[in-house]
Protein backbone atom coordinates (compact mmCIF):
# COMPACT_ATOMS: atom_id res chain seq x y z
CA UNK A 1 0.00 0.00 0.00
CA UNK A 2 2.68 2.59 0.76
CA UNK A 3 4.22 2.10 -2.60
CA UNK A 4 1.00 2.77 -3.81
CA UNK A 5 0.81 5.63 -2.17
CA UNK A 6 3.72 7.14 -3.32
CA UNK A 7 3.32 6.34 -6.94
CA UNK A 8 -0.25 8.38 -7.23
CA UNK A 9 0.80 11.42 -5.67
CA UNK A 10 4.16 12.17 -8.36
CA UNK A 11 5.35 15.57 -7.58
CA UNK A 12 6.30 18.25 -10.36
CA UNK A 13 9.89 17.11 -9.76
CA UNK A 14 9.66 13.38 -10.20
CA UNK A 15 7.49 14.12 -13.31
CA UNK A 16 10.34 16.05 -14.84
CA UNK A 17 12.69 13.41 -13.54
CA UNK A 18 11.05 11.17 -15.30
CA UNK A 19 10.58 13.22 -18.68
CA UNK A 20 13.71 13.83 -18.78
CA UNK A 21 15.79 10.03 -18.00
CA UNK A 22 13.16 9.51 -21.39
CA UNK A 23 14.63 11.69 -23.40
CA UNK A 24 18.49 11.13 -21.93
CA UNK A 25 17.72 7.04 -21.33
CA UNK A 26 20.12 7.59 -18.28
CA UNK A 27 20.84 10.59 -16.06
CA UNK A 28 22.77 10.82 -12.81
CA UNK A 29 22.04 11.94 -9.72
CA UNK A 30 24.41 14.89 -9.84
CA UNK A 31 23.04 16.15 -13.58
CA UNK A 32 19.38 15.96 -11.84
CA UNK A 33 20.59 17.63 -8.43
CA UNK A 34 22.12 21.15 -10.46
CA UNK A 35 18.99 20.68 -12.60
CA UNK A 36 16.49 21.17 -10.24
CA UNK A 37 19.01 22.52 -7.89
CA UNK A 38 18.38 20.07 -4.91
CA UNK A 39 20.84 18.06 -2.59
CA UNK A 40 21.61 15.03 -3.99
CA UNK A 41 20.04 13.14 -0.78
CA UNK A 42 16.73 14.82 -2.11
CA UNK A 43 17.09 13.36 -5.80
CA UNK A 44 18.28 10.11 -4.12
CA UNK A 45 14.90 9.67 -2.04
CA UNK A 46 12.90 11.13 -5.27
CA UNK A 47 14.61 8.01 -7.48
CA UNK A 48 13.89 5.58 -4.59
CA UNK A 49 10.14 6.45 -4.94
CA UNK A 50 10.07 6.23 -8.75
CA UNK A 51 11.96 3.02 -9.14
CA UNK A 52 9.12 1.47 -6.12
CA UNK A 53 6.69 2.21 -8.17
CA UNK A 54 8.42 1.00 -11.21
CA UNK A 55 8.84 4.06 -13.15
CA UNK A 56 12.60 3.78 -13.21
CA UNK A 57 15.23 1.50 -12.85
CA UNK A 58 18.40 2.74 -10.65
CA UNK A 59 21.89 2.19 -11.91
CA UNK A 60 24.90 2.90 -10.34
CA UNK A 61 25.13 6.98 -10.00
CA UNK A 62 21.62 7.49 -11.79
CA UNK A 63 18.42 6.11 -13.15
CA UNK A 64 17.27 4.43 -16.06
CA UNK A 65 14.33 3.53 -17.78
CA UNK A 66 12.69 0.59 -16.71
CA UNK A 67 12.45 -2.68 -19.19
CA UNK A 68 10.84 -2.24 -22.65
CA UNK A 69 9.86 -6.17 -21.83
CA UNK A 70 8.17 -5.92 -18.76
CA UNK A 71 5.71 -3.88 -17.62
CA UNK A 72 4.84 -2.08 -14.15
CA UNK A 73 3.03 -4.74 -11.78
CA UNK A 74 -1.24 -4.22 -12.25
CA UNK A 75 -1.96 -3.16 -8.84
CA UNK A 76 0.51 -0.16 -9.16
CA UNK A 77 -0.86 0.82 -12.69
CA UNK A 78 -3.79 1.16 -10.85
CA UNK A 79 -3.10 3.94 -8.87
CA UNK A 80 -1.02 5.49 -11.05
CA UNK A 81 -1.83 9.03 -12.72
CA UNK A 82 -5.88 7.75 -11.18
CA UNK A 83 -6.83 10.92 -11.38
CA UNK A 84 -6.30 11.56 -14.92
CA UNK A 85 -6.92 8.28 -16.52
CA UNK A 86 -10.70 9.06 -14.65
CA UNK A 87 -10.99 12.56 -16.57
CA UNK A 88 -10.12 10.77 -19.93
CA UNK A 89 -12.57 8.01 -19.14
CA UNK A 90 -15.31 10.59 -18.31
CA UNK A 91 -14.96 12.61 -21.31
CA UNK A 92 -14.33 9.44 -23.49
CA UNK A 93 -17.58 8.03 -22.06
CA UNK A 94 -19.27 11.44 -23.21
CA UNK A 95 -18.74 10.31 -27.19
CA UNK A 96 -20.53 7.09 -26.60
CA UNK A 97 -24.32 6.92 -27.60
CA UNK A 98 -26.70 5.28 -25.79
CA UNK A 99 -27.71 1.60 -27.09
CA UNK A 100 -24.19 1.86 -28.71
CA UNK A 101 -22.21 -1.54 -28.82
CA UNK A 102 -18.48 -2.04 -27.79
CA UNK A 103 -15.19 -3.30 -27.50
CA UNK A 104 -13.64 -2.89 -24.24
CA UNK A 105 -10.27 -4.19 -23.53
CA UNK A 106 -7.65 -5.45 -21.16
CA UNK A 107 -5.68 -2.15 -19.15
CA UNK A 108 -6.39 -0.13 -15.96
CA UNK A 109 -7.72 2.93 -18.12
CA UNK A 110 -10.49 0.95 -20.04
CA UNK A 111 -11.45 -0.11 -16.66
CA UNK A 112 -12.08 3.49 -15.63
CA UNK A 113 -13.76 3.74 -18.94
CA UNK A 114 -15.83 1.00 -18.15
CA UNK A 115 -16.76 2.73 -14.78
CA UNK A 116 -17.97 6.28 -16.81
CA UNK A 117 -19.77 4.24 -18.68
CA UNK A 118 -22.35 2.79 -15.79
CA UNK A 119 -25.23 5.80 -16.36
CA UNK A 120 -25.46 4.67 -19.97
CA UNK A 121 -28.47 2.63 -21.47
CA UNK A 122 -28.77 -0.27 -23.56
CA UNK A 123 -24.73 -0.88 -23.95
CA UNK A 124 -23.85 -3.86 -25.32
CA UNK A 125 -20.13 -4.49 -24.58
CA UNK A 126 -17.60 -7.37 -25.77
CA UNK A 127 -14.74 -7.56 -23.11
CA UNK A 128 -12.49 -9.81 -22.44
CA UNK A 129 -10.96 -8.19 -19.13
CA UNK A 130 -13.46 -9.92 -16.58
CA UNK A 131 -13.01 -6.53 -14.20
CA UNK A 132 -14.83 -4.96 -17.06
CA UNK A 133 -17.25 -7.32 -17.10
CA UNK A 134 -17.95 -7.04 -13.27
CA UNK A 135 -18.16 -3.56 -13.52
CA UNK A 136 -20.78 -3.38 -16.64
CA UNK A 137 -22.80 -6.23 -15.36
CA UNK A 138 -24.56 -4.06 -12.34
CA UNK A 139 -26.18 -1.92 -15.00
CA UNK A 140 -29.73 -4.24 -16.19
CA UNK A 141 -30.07 -2.48 -19.44
CA UNK A 142 -26.31 -3.64 -20.16
CA UNK A 143 -25.82 -6.67 -22.21
CA UNK A 144 -21.99 -7.82 -21.12
CA UNK A 145 -20.66 -10.66 -23.09
CA UNK A 146 -17.21 -12.22 -22.11
CA UNK A 147 -14.47 -13.56 -24.51
CA UNK A 148 -13.59 -17.03 -23.83
CA UNK A 149 -9.75 -17.90 -23.18
CA UNK A 150 -7.35 -18.61 -20.63
CA UNK A 151 -7.73 -15.77 -17.73
CA UNK A 152 -4.24 -14.25 -16.45
CA UNK A 153 -4.06 -13.64 -13.06
CA UNK A 154 -2.12 -10.67 -12.63
CA UNK A 155 -5.15 -8.08 -14.08
CA UNK A 156 -8.36 -10.64 -15.17
CA UNK A 157 -7.29 -10.25 -18.48
CA UNK A 158 -8.41 -13.62 -21.15
CA UNK A 159 -6.17 -14.24 -24.02
CA UNK A 160 -5.24 -16.43 -26.46
CA UNK A 161 -6.08 -17.78 -29.70
CA UNK A 162 -10.08 -18.29 -28.61
CA UNK A 163 -10.44 -14.82 -27.62
CA UNK A 164 -9.47 -13.83 -30.72
CA UNK A 165 -11.21 -16.55 -32.82
CA UNK A 166 -14.67 -15.20 -30.52
CA UNK A 167 -13.98 -11.70 -31.56
CA UNK A 168 -13.57 -12.05 -34.64
CA UNK A 169 -17.35 -13.45 -34.75
CA UNK A 170 -18.56 -9.86 -33.84
CA UNK A 171 -18.78 -6.41 -35.41
CA UNK A 172 -18.98 -3.35 -33.59
CA UNK A 173 -19.86 0.65 -33.01
CA UNK A 174 -16.51 1.27 -30.89
CA UNK A 175 -13.60 -0.46 -29.95
CA UNK A 176 -11.69 1.61 -26.91
CA UNK A 177 -8.33 0.35 -25.96
CA UNK A 178 -5.84 1.26 -23.33
CA UNK A 179 -1.63 0.80 -24.30
CA UNK A 180 1.45 0.86 -22.87
CA UNK A 181 3.64 3.10 -25.36
CA UNK A 182 3.03 5.44 -27.90
CA UNK A 183 6.66 6.57 -29.45
CA UNK A 184 8.17 9.37 -31.50
CA UNK A 185 6.54 8.32 -34.92
CA UNK A 186 2.90 7.50 -33.63
CA UNK A 187 3.61 3.47 -32.93
CA UNK A 188 1.48 2.05 -30.45
CA UNK A 189 3.37 -0.35 -28.52
CA UNK A 190 2.53 -2.89 -25.39
CA UNK A 191 4.67 -5.55 -23.53
CA UNK A 192 2.92 -8.80 -24.13
CA UNK A 193 2.54 -10.19 -27.49
CA UNK A 194 -0.62 -12.22 -26.55
CA UNK A 195 -2.03 -9.01 -25.97
CA UNK A 196 -1.33 -7.05 -29.02
CA UNK A 197 -2.92 -9.87 -31.36
CA UNK A 198 -6.64 -9.77 -29.18
CA UNK A 199 -6.05 -5.83 -29.15
CA UNK A 200 -5.31 -6.03 -33.42
CA UNK A 201 -8.64 -8.43 -33.59
CA UNK A 202 -10.47 -5.11 -31.82
CA UNK A 203 -9.15 -2.64 -33.96
CA UNK A 204 -9.86 -4.99 -37.33
CA UNK A 205 -13.67 -5.60 -36.10
CA UNK A 206 -14.61 -1.91 -34.61
CA UNK A 207 -16.29 1.12 -37.12
CA UNK A 208 -14.35 3.42 -34.65
CA UNK A 209 -11.53 2.55 -32.65
CA UNK A 210 -10.74 5.48 -29.66
CA UNK A 211 -7.65 5.41 -27.49
CA UNK A 212 -7.83 6.11 -23.78
CA UNK A 213 -3.85 7.21 -22.87
CA UNK A 214 -2.81 9.75 -20.36
CA UNK A 215 0.46 11.38 -20.67
CA UNK A 216 2.78 8.88 -19.48
CA UNK A 217 2.74 6.68 -22.54
CA UNK A 218 4.32 9.32 -25.00
CA UNK A 219 7.53 8.07 -25.86
CA UNK A 220 7.20 5.20 -23.54
CA UNK A 221 8.64 2.12 -25.25
CA UNK A 222 7.57 -1.48 -24.84
CA UNK A 223 8.56 -4.67 -26.91
CA UNK A 224 5.59 -4.99 -29.00
CA UNK A 225 4.06 -3.25 -32.03
CA UNK A 226 0.19 -3.01 -31.80
CA UNK A 227 0.11 -0.71 -34.78
CA UNK A 228 0.33 3.19 -35.39
CA UNK A 229 -1.78 6.20 -34.59
CA UNK A 230 -3.12 5.72 -37.82
CA UNK A 231 -5.43 3.12 -36.83
CA UNK A 232 -6.82 4.98 -34.13
CA UNK A 233 -10.27 7.19 -34.79
CA UNK A 234 -9.43 9.70 -31.83
CA UNK A 235 -7.16 9.69 -29.40
CA UNK A 236 -8.17 10.39 -25.80
CA UNK A 237 -5.32 12.48 -23.50
CA UNK A 238 -5.00 14.67 -21.03
CA UNK A 239 -2.18 16.47 -22.36
CA UNK A 240 -1.10 17.67 -25.61
CA UNK A 241 1.22 14.87 -27.06
CA UNK A 242 4.23 16.10 -28.58
CA UNK A 243 3.87 17.39 -32.38
CA UNK A 244 5.33 14.56 -34.60
CA UNK A 245 2.24 12.46 -32.94
CA UNK A 246 -0.41 15.28 -33.23
CA UNK A 247 0.82 15.68 -37.06
CA UNK A 248 0.50 12.01 -37.89
CA UNK A 249 -3.12 12.18 -36.34
CA UNK A 250 -4.15 15.30 -37.96
CA UNK A 251 -2.51 13.76 -41.53
CA UNK A 252 -5.65 11.30 -41.22
CA UNK A 253 -8.17 13.69 -40.23
CA UNK A 254 -8.11 11.93 -36.31
CA UNK A 255 -9.24 14.27 -33.43
CA UNK A 256 -6.78 14.67 -29.77
CA UNK A 257 -9.43 15.22 -27.59
CA UNK A 258 -8.46 16.67 -24.44
CA UNK A 259 -9.71 15.75 -20.84
CA UNK A 260 -10.77 18.62 -18.98
CA UNK A 261 -8.99 19.50 -15.78
CA UNK A 262 -11.12 19.52 -12.70
CA UNK A 263 -11.60 22.61 -11.29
Amino acid sequence: MHVHDQTAALNTRQEEMLGLVRQRGFVSVEEFARHFEVTAQTIRRDINELCQGGLLRRYHGGAGLPSSVENVEYSTRQVMYLEEKRRIAQTLAQHIPDEASLFISLGTTPEEVAKALIGHRGLRVITNNLNVAMILSDNPSFEVIVAGGVVRHRDRGITGEATIDFIRQFKVDFGILGISGIDAEGALLDFDYHEVRVQKAIIENSRSVFLAADHSKFGRDALVRLGDLSDVDALFTNREPPRAMRSVLEAFGHPVILAEETV
